[in-house]
């Protein structure tokens, strides 16, 4: 694997391995920091969704544009864009509501013992492939931009990351209190975030021979529709489940700026 492709992966396998920074938080804190939970949150859906519209898009038109023309350029951009809004969509369709990781969960709320040790294993399992299914486009989405724009691909791999933190907690807490064993929580955790990379590498295995220009504009627009479907779905409900709207709003706004910074700094 060349230095072009490697950074890429790795970046994939970052995001996919903060899951086991919420498995390890489960065992440090008794509770919740609901407002840096929910900031996180919000920077992280700020990060994503400036990406995705004045990076991502702005590349897939570009593109696309170049290859077939201003007016069909523009209409495929818009088609896969919203077919990345279908294809996660369609995929949330299909994962077990009580499984959907798209809901937000406090370590208090996760560790209450009211739930029989078969009814929390059921759960953990659940939530573990639910997360597995649903980081599986997001390391799609990580590899595909870190290959175009490094710089850009580590923006997307932190925010990416940043929201895998709490879905590694809707993990392993179940699983941990089912079982008594921290191997096992460790296991599920670990599992649900290798996904991710998984992703990665199966887009560098099937889609790398096939990427002429029109195929790269295509995926980047499906990757833009992916990460504001996310981030309007489960990263701004979540934030502000977890805590005040302002709170949300306010770590919306700091995480577009630090993109905006950024790209300005490395352009």
């Amino acid at each position: 694997m060349d230095s072009r492709i490697l950074l890429p992966f790795l970046l994939s396998l970052f995001a996919g391995l903060a899951t086991l920074i919420g498995f390890a938080i489960t065992f440090i804190a008794r509770r919740t920091n609901r407002k840096l939970l929910s900031y996180a949150l919000g920077l992280s859906a700020g990060v994503m969704i400036y990406v995705a519209f004045v990076e991502i898009f702005a590349e897939a038109r570009s593109i696309l544009t170049a290859n077939m023309g201003p007016r069909h350029g523009l209409l495929m951009t818009v088609f896969f864009f919203f077919a990345g809004m279908g294809l996660i969509a369609l995929i949330d369709r299909f994962v077990p509501s009580f499984g959907n990781p798209h809901e937000a969960h406090s370590v208090e709320e996760m560790a209450k013992k009211g739930h029989t040790k078969p009814k929390l294993m059921k759960m953990g399992v659940m939530t573990a492939v639910a997360i597995a299914i649903h980081n599986f486009p997001e390391g799609v989405a990580t590899f595909m931009a870190a290959i175009d724009n490094p710089t850009l691909g580590i923006s997307i791999a932190t925010a990416v990351a940043i929201h895998n933190i709490p879905e590694g907690i809707a993990v392993s807490i179940p699983i941990f209190y089912a079982t008594g064993s921290r191997r096992k929580a460790f296991g599920f955790t670990l599992v649900s975030g290798l996904a991710e990379p998984l992703g990665a590498l199966l887009t560098y295995l099937i889609l790398m021979p096939f990427l002429t220009p029109v195929v790269m504009g295509c995926v980047f627009a499906v990757v833009a529709g992916i990460m504001v479907y996310i981030s309007v779905d489960e990263l701004l409900p979540g934030a502000h489940e977890y805590g005040e709207h302002h709170v949300a709003i306010y770590g919306l706004i700091s995480g577009m700026a630090v993109m905006a910074i950024s790209l300005i700094l490395f352009a």
